[in-house]
């Protein structure tokens, strides 16, 4: 029986996270695709496979499954060369941007400093990494370097200038002590000693266009047709002739080459197999008497046509994210480019994922298939539980289709596809949004130049058109409070309001229009994101600002109704928070926190008033996959935080679940606070919106008193002096706002 455990890795056993890197914690999880595997390896019955995102470990003698991501330890994302070594336990992963983590049973190092050759201004990818001992020759776009893994540091580097021009080393690896190396010219040698940095000492074995190496005791290369056995200066090439090779890999006691089949021989070229796994594959090995193929969609699948890999969605594209009950999830990976105008299709059409509360499905309606496909939402039908209404956002098969998903197939069929009444190029839907009553709604751009609104119809199973008459192509998702719908248009310095009154009469509807004169920043052209906080206040996201309205629903009435930016103190000077960026969505958790996503800037988490920064999240220093966050979603349930970026999601759990009047499930961690285990602030959560405090020692001493506001509270280990408590046990004592209810808990205190 295949088991999931997300704790830890097989091979890594002895790995102490917090200590090895700072950018991940208990905290974060991944919502990863493991599907792509791009290189494995075998050690001692266990499979360790790379991915896009991370790796994955299979052990086959119990199906166990671990992971590591940039989550729970690695540094980054973008992983596009691996290689590890049984003996040493060392791995070495390799990265987009030509950075590099170590992986060793007691830390993961992150290496930044590869060498980069002098005027290169090419992709500084790493193309491969092969490790023999304690040495690993690296492949990039320029040549090649050594990398000591005992001391972590580059040795010689060789950069491939030829004429002027830099040139590749597809692949690389060490026999004995050469080092040899494909490119696009040929099979190319040379000993590792004093002269190895100079190209024009190296060797060129075999004149061709070559992409594939690998050694163990034998040396084996290849180009796109053909694979060959290099030994003592002679090339022997295998009997098959292929179609095109996406890896050789050769083994203790094998040689694998993998194109649209698998291929299988003795060390002494000896075919041995031939197998199709019945899907593509980047790379295959032998392990425990099968052969195993790293596939392009479903992770590690053995002869069976068994599949092994981490949960998740299939691709890493994404763009929105919607929340449902039963911890069910839909996922768009739509996109938009040329400020919101165009839209910005990915060759793979991806599509949504759906996760049913146990395992991620992907619509089949999805694979291989002709239409443009660009969404960018998807929600369960406000109508019927079993079914899903997509918007496909493109100039052609553009419109809303309605999808049912069937629990036993465990797909989706189209039910029916509403194209609005849409032209090629016209009326391209956005976003969904419903209300109390279920009347259900889509917003769409590129009406004849306007924004507009489709409501849906139940008797006559389709939507009727809401448009106002106003320059703007383009529109973000409707967002439903207090009876009205509220919607950013991105491509004017406009922002609508619509009150629709009565969803089936157009006649009475209002529509409210807030521009520049309403507050808006001048230099924007575009609103982006809204949300509202429990005060009712609307917080809109433009591409130039953040401004808030007040009491909106009410405000929005008003004969101007008017917002305001966010005014922060910045070295005794009042400045505008966020002025001139970009927001892209912001979002509100349950003690009234704010999670605001700036384009290129990370996510911040706001105090409730924007007043203060709380915390702000980046690429440097968290597991976020970019500085572009996408989507944010909270699960008020649970505080669990969701950021969608276009290279996946990540979760962040929170301290600020459900927020009341009242104290909920009281937890102060980490408790006992061991000095020499942790430096950081207690954290007390489940507290009452506002909460009055009181610490005391033993003997009934208060030693710090304060009052929190949004549902926790984080106390440094001071007391009112500002020096920090003796040992002991501390007694928390609290209040909420009126008296009428209380809660106690304990704090031991080791230095």
């Amino acid at each position: 029986m295949k088991k999931l455990s997300l704790i830890s890795l097989g091979i890594l056993a002895s790995l102490q996270l917090t200590k090895a890197q700072v950018i991940s914690s208990k905290k974060w999880a991944d919502l990863f695709s493991y599907n792509n595997v791009l290189a494995m390896k075998e050690d001692n019955g266990k499979i360790i496979a790379a991915t896009e995102n991370g790796i994955f470990y299979y052990t086959m003698a119990t199906g166990e499954i671990t992971k590591l991501s940039k989550a729970n330890g690695l540094h980054n994302i973008g992983i596009t060369a691996f290689d590890y070594n049984p003996q040493t336990k060392i791995g070495l992963i390799g990265y987009q941007d030509g950075s590099m983590d170590v992986i060793t049973p007691q830390e993961i190092k992150y290496i930044v400093d590869i060498p980069i050759a002098t005027g290169y201004n090419g992709d500084k990818k790493v193309n491969h990494i092969s490790i023999t001992g304690d040495q690993a020759v690296v492949s990039v776009g320029y040549g090649l370097s050594l990398f000591n893994l005992n001391n972590k540091e580059f040795g010689d580097s060789a950069f491939f200038l030829n004429g002027g021009i830099y040139e590749a080393s597809n692949e690389a690896t060490i026999l004995g002590n050469k080092v040899y190396s494909v490119t696009n010219t040929g099979l190319k040698s040379h000993q590792m000693n004093t002269t190895f940095p100079v190209y024009s000492t190296w060797t060129t074995e075999v004149p061709g266009a070559f992409k594939h190496i690998d050694s163990e005791s034998e040396l084996v290369f290849s180009n796109a047709t053909a694979a060959y056995i290099y030994n003592n200066g002679t090339p022997t090439q295998l009997p098959t002739s292929f179609g095109n090779i996406r890896d050789v890999v050769v083994t203790s006691n094998s040689i694998v080459v993998t194109d649209n089949r698998v291929y299988t021989y003795g060390l002494n070229g000896v075919s041995q197999n031939s197998i199709s796994l019945g899907e593509e594959c980047n790379t295959a090995t032998t392990a425990g008497g099968k052969i195993l193929g790293g596939t392009v969609l479903s992770g590690i699948k053995d002869e069976n046509n068994n599949t092994y890999k981490p949960s998740g969605p299939y691709f890493n594209i994404a763009y929105n994210i919607n929340l449902f009950d039963n911890n069910q999830m839909l996922v768009s990976t739509g996109a938009r480019a040329n400020n919101y105008n165009e839209p910005a299709i990915n060759p793979k059409k991806p599509g949504f994922y759906y996760f049913n509360g146990t395992e991620w499905i992907y619509p089949s309606f999805f694979i291989n298939n002709p239409k443009q496909i660009n969404v960018l939402d998807a929600t369960i039908s406000p109508f019927t539980n079993n079914e899903v209404f997509f918007a496909n956002y493109t100039m052609f098969d553009n419109g809303v289709y309605r999808m049912k998903y069937n629990a036993t197939s465990k797909d989706f069929e189209l039910v029916k596809y509403y194209n609005l009444g849409a032209q090629p190029y016209y009326r391209r839907p956005v976003g969904f949004a419903g209300d109390s009553q279920s009347n259900f709604f889509v917003s769409f751009g590129f009406n004849d130049g306007n924004p507009s609104m489709g409501i849906y119809d139940k008797a006559a199973d389709d939507f009727i058109i809401k448009k106002i008459v106003l320059a703007s192509d383009g529109i973000q998702k409707t967002v439903f409070h207090e009876n009205m719908l509220w919607t950013p248009l991105p491509r004017s310095n406009n922002f609508w309001v619509y009150d629709y009154k009565n969803a089936a009469n157009l006649s009475d509807d209002t529509d409210y229009i807030l521009a520049e004169t309403n507050g808006l920043p001048g230099s924007s052209n575009g609103a982006l994101s809204v949300a509202f906080d429990k005060s009712g206040d609307a917080w809109i996201g433009t591409n130039s600002g953040l401004r808030v309205m007040p009491n909106a629903s009410s405000e929005i009435k008003n004969s101007h109704p008017a917002m305001e930016p966010i005014v922060i103190e910045q070295n005794g000077l009042g400045e505008e928070l966020f002025r001139e960026s970009a927001i892209l969505q912001i979002a509100v958790d349950g003690g009234d926190q704010k999670w605001v996503s700036v384009d290129g800037g990370g996510v911040y988490y706001l105090s409730s008033d924007g007043q203060k920064t709380i915390k702000h999240f980046t690429k440097e220093n968290s597991p976020l996959p970019t500085n572009t966050v996408t989507d944010i979603k909270i699960d008020n349930k649970t505080g669990k935080v969701y950021f969608v970026t276009y290279n996946g999601i990540v979760t962040y759990q929170g301290d600020v679940a459900d927020v009341t009047s009242n104290f909920g499930d009281v937890v102060v961690y980490p408790n006992p606070v061991v000095y020499s285990n942790f430096k950081g602030k207690v954290t007390i959560k489940g507290l009452a919106e506002k909460t009055n405090i009181r610490i005391v020692d033993a003997a009934g001493n208060v030693v710090h008193s304060a009052v929190a506001r949004g549902g926790y509270y984080e106390w440094d280990l001071n007391n009112q002096k500002g020096i920090r408590v003796a040992s002991g046990i501390y007694f928390v004592l609290m209040t909420n706002e009126d008296g009428s209810d209380k809660a106690t808990a304990k704090i031991g205190v080791v230095n």
